[in-house]
């Protein structure tokens, strides 16, 4: 990533600009990335989004949730601002939870190809039912959280 004066990264072209428009879907956002400042060591980021809203594919109603993304980095982070539209461009896309949870596992996992990542959505209960979905790369297959 070349470096300037007037802006330290010049990859990244989201963070500082306030004009970053919504994206109307999520094949039109744009996820960014920046180098690990420390890519020797192991160490856990979280990024947490309580007002994650996407769409029912069947009603058309919206579904609330709140995702939790805990990731250890090897060469890239993921920018937060790039991930924050991202994230806001499903609140119109139709799709079932357990697809848009992998879904977004699958976009990060290509933005900054983490050694580890987990993520995990919460979603609020509709019909008397709530759901949650998890992700983890390396896929482990763990056993449901108690």
């Amino acid at each position: 990533m070349k470096r300037t004066r007037k802006n330290k990264f010049t990859g990244l072209t989201l963070l500082g600009r306030s004009t970053a428009s919504l994206p109307a879907s999520p094949e039109q956002a744009k996820l960014e990335s920046f180098p690990n400042p420390n890519p020797r060591r192991d160490y856990w980021i979280r990024i947490e989004c309580p007002d994650f809203t996407s769409l029912c594919p069947v009603t058309g109603q919206p579904d609330f949730a709140a995702i939790t993304v805990d990731y250890v980095p090897d060469k890239l982070c993921v920018e937060t601002k790039s991930l924050k539209l991202y994230l806001a461009s499903y609140r119109n896309e139709h799709a079932f939870n357990e697809k848009v949870v992998n879904r977004i596992l699958h976009d990060l996992l290509r933005a900054c190809a983490p050694r580890k990542m987990r993520i995990h959505a919460k979603f609020a209960a509709r019909g008397g039912l709530a759901l949650s979905v998890i992700v983890e790369h390396p896929s482990n297959n763990p056993a449901p959280p108690v």
